[in-house]
Order: C-alpha cells, then structure tokens, then sequence
C-alpha cells in the first residue's frame, strides 16, 4: 500500500512539473505570436506601410501576420521529424528559444520612416522564425503532457497547455493595455510599442530554465526503445516518420485539420479581428477593445481545463462538437452586441465566444494526441495543427476585414465564421471517439521497414486497427 501511495506522489509531482513546465512556455510562445497580432492591428499599419490609406495599411500588416502562419507547418513538419527521431524535450527548447529571439529582435527594428521599404522586409523575416518555431512548439508541448500522463485524466492534464493560448494573450495584451493607459498615442508610437517586444527576452529566460528541468516523455523513451529492439532483429531502417504518417495515417491528419478549422478562426476573429472593427468601424477607444479581451481571456484561461475534464467524462467528440455549433449560433449575435458601443456588453460578447472556442479547444490536444502512434505522433500531431492553421487562421482576419470593406456589413464575417465552426463540428461528429486509448500501444505504424520483424510487427498493428 504504502509503495502504491509512493508511486501515485511520484506521478502526481511528474505530471505537475510537465504540466507546469508545458504552460508557461506555451504561454510564453503564445505572447511572442499574440504580440505580432496585437500590433498589427493598432501600429504597425502606421509605422511599416504609412503610405496607405487606414484599412489599406490594416490589411497590409495582416498580411504580414498570415506570413507566420506559412512558416508553421514547416516548422512542424521539421520539429515533428525529429521530436519523433530523437526526443520531445530537446525541440521544446530550440522552439522557445527561436521564438523569443526573433520577438526581441522585432523590438529592435527600424520603421519605414528610418529605412524605407527594408523595414516591412525585415518584419516578414522575423515573422517567418516566429511562424517557424510556433509550428513545433504546440504539438511538442502537448505530447509531453498527454504522454507523461495515464488515459484517465489525459483531456484535463493535456488541456492546460492549450490554457497557453489565452495565457499568451492575456500578457500581451495585459502589457499593451497599460501602456496604452500611460502613455499618449504619440508616444506609444514612438517607442512604447517596442517594450513588449523587449521584454520577450526576460520571459524567455524563465521559460527555458524550467524547461531544462523536466523529464522526456516515458512514452517516447519505451517506444524509441522498442524501435531499436526491433530494428536490431530485423535489420531494418527505420521510416521517416512524415513518410510513416502519409502512409498510415493520413486520414488522421485531415480529421485533425478539420477539428482545428472552426477554432483557429474563431480564435482570431474574436481576438485579432475585434480590435480593428472596435477601432475602425465603431470609432471605439483601442484600450475598450484591449480591457474586453484582458477580461475574457482570463475567463478563457481558467476555463479551457474544464473543457478537458468534461471530455474525460463524456468523450472528446461531443465537447468538441458543443463548442461548434455554439459558436455557428453566437456568430450572428456577436456583432450585433458589439454594435451597442456598451463595454460591458462587448466584454460579454467576448467572453461568449472565447468559452465556445475553448469547448473546441479544451479537449482538441487530448483529442488530436490520441489519433497517432508514437513514432509518429509528433509528426502528426503538428502537421495536422500547422496545416490548419495556415488554411484557416492565418487568413482569418484578412478575409474578415476584405469582408468588412467590401459589404460595409458585419453579416458576411458572421456567415464566415459560422460556416467555419460548422465544418468542425461535422467534421469531429463524423470521426471516431479516441477517449481512454492506451498511447504506448501502436495501432498502424511499424517504426521500422525490411526485415520479417517488421512484418510481423506491421500485422499485428494492422490485426488491432481490424479489432
């Protein structure tokens, strides 16, 4: 009894690390990537395209932000490659540290008036590297929790890194509301808005020393060494795992798209989007728009685990597909609400949306982790995400604001997103239920190729899929 209590503390003190190792550095990534957005939308139409008309230099800078979008699935696909090859920790860390040096770069560089057209051009780069190491930070993050953790509990523990999100955002925007609030717009301007950046480097410090300290995935260890058992038997090489994934498991990789469709563009349209419409079509004060989204992305933060431990209980699909349709129906009542210039009911508004999103986003690391075998599931697991977030929320709020300016009307971004948020829900209605599987027992890939072991390793796999 007593080595069994041992055994629980000992788990309980390892996941809680993971865990707090995983969300502090997705939090962390999520402020660098939430900054860039931020900015985008209140200064950097000003300070690197000032030669175009307002909504003209809006859409300009957010097309700088889907820029970073492009770069995130082939930072999955690299980070994915050899978190699978040779460990989740060791990616985590180049991740972070990607990350957090080109913010503070950013907040180093030159505008267009210092410069000229090298300015955008400089911003494009550092937005690629951001894009870049965000790609395998996700699904690196997430594995590492889904993994240390057991199957009972693993949509609350794996939701906490999705807590990153809000996390991010609330930071970012923490620190842009109050320098907003102290400084004048002319000094915000002028160099405020380059403090948030600088400080990407402080954060990162932290970050990385927590990292450090943390344990590789027990589950990635025992699967790497059944790989080499298998490998030294047979002779075989092993399979590049996007090669494994491709031929195994690319149905998987479209389901986790689909999941991953409605969320992305919720996320950013609530977010990113809002602003501009407060600022530009209701003529409201950008601290209004920053204080809601402080407000309900603290609510969000708190309340995506919950999400997760409801799909502990009734299964990942239904929570999942709750978050959908909710946000199919509040895609028509979102705008409205805001239309009534009142921040209490434009917090609300938010707050709203943000809890139908983290319904879709609670159990979606749980969800996504589940679908693939270990040897692959890194791979997977971001190539799925990355893909999704470069067809979907990178272009987010580009097609909102062509919407806006095209039509003058809210109604066309209201279909969008409700389109968006329908998709997901079919998608995950029509997928099959991956609560309480076993992640150290492989179901398609074989990890090695030749030899008569790795046929009959592939049989066996192929015999479980049947069952």
């Amino acid at each position: 009894m007593a080595a069994t209590e041992h055994t629980d503390v000992t788990r309980k003190t390892r996941i809680g690390r993971v865990i707090a190792a995983s969300i502090i550095g997705t939090t962390i990534e999520w402020y660098d990537f939430f900054l860039y957005g931020l900015a985008a939308a209140l200064v950097f139409d000003k300070l690197f395209f000032p030669d175009s008309e307002p909504l003209v230099g809006t859409l300009l800078a957010f097309a700088t932000f889907a820029i970073g979008f492009a770069a995130r699935p082939i930072g999955g696909l690299v980070f994915g490659h050899f978190g699978d090859k040779i460990g989740r920790k060791k990616l985590l860390v180049v991740s972070l540290l990607l990350m957090g040096g080109s913010t503070f770069a950013m907040g180093l560089l030159p505008t267009h008036d210092t410069v000229g057209a090298a300015a955008p051009v400089l911003l494009v780069i550092l937005r690629l590297v951001q894009g870049f190491a965000l790609g395998g930070e996700w699904g690196g993050a997430v594995l590492m929790v889904s993994e240390h953790g057991g199957p009972e509990r693993r949509g609350f523990w794996a939701s906490w890194p999705q807590s990153g999100a809000p996390g991010g955002n609330l930071l970012a925007t923490g620190v842009l509301a109050i320098l907003a609030a102290m400084q004048s717009d002319e000094t915000f301007l002028a160099w405020g808005w380059r403090i948030p950046f600088l400080l990407s480097g402080v954060l990162v410090a932290v970050g990385l020393w927590i990292r450090l300290v943390v344990s590789e995935s027990p589950v990635f260890l025992e699967a790497q060494r059944k790989a080499l058992a298998i490998k030294k038997e047979t002779g075989g090489d092993e399979q590049a795992p996007v090669v494994e994934v491709f031929r195994t498991s690319w149905r998987e990789v479209l389901t986790a798209i689909g999941a991953r469709f409605g969320e992305n563009i919720s996320y950013y349209i609530i977010t990113s989007f809002l602003v501009v419409y407060l600022t530009t079509q209701l003529d409201l004060d950008k601290s209004l728009a920053l204080n809601a989204v402080l407000i309900a992305s603290a609510i969000h933060f708190v309340t995506i685990p919950l999400w997760g431990a409801l799909s502990d209980r009734i299964g990942r699909r239904p929570v999942i597909a709750i978050g959908g349709i909710g946000m199919a129906v509040w895609a028509f009542v979102f705008f409205p609400v805001l239309d009534t210039e009142s921040f209490a009911a434009i917090t609300v508004a938010v707050t709203v949306g943000l809890l139908f999103h983290g319904a879709m986003y609670g159990p979606q690391a749980a969800y996504i982790s589940e679908m693939f075998d270990t040897k692959v599931r890194y791979t997977g697991a971001s190539m799925g995400a990355q893909v999704a977030s470069l067809v979907a929320g990178s272009i987010a709020p580009l097609i909102a604001v062509a919407l806006l300016d095209a039509f003058g009307s809210s109604v066309p971004v209201s279909i969008y997103l409700a389109f968006a948020a329908v998709v997901t829900a079919t998608v995950v209605l029509a997928s099959r239920e991956t609560r309480g599987r076993d992640l150290t027992k492989d179901e398609r890939t074989t990890g090695v190729r030749g030899g008569t072991g790795g046929v009959e390793h592939a049989a066996a796999s192929s015999a479980t899929v049947s069952r």
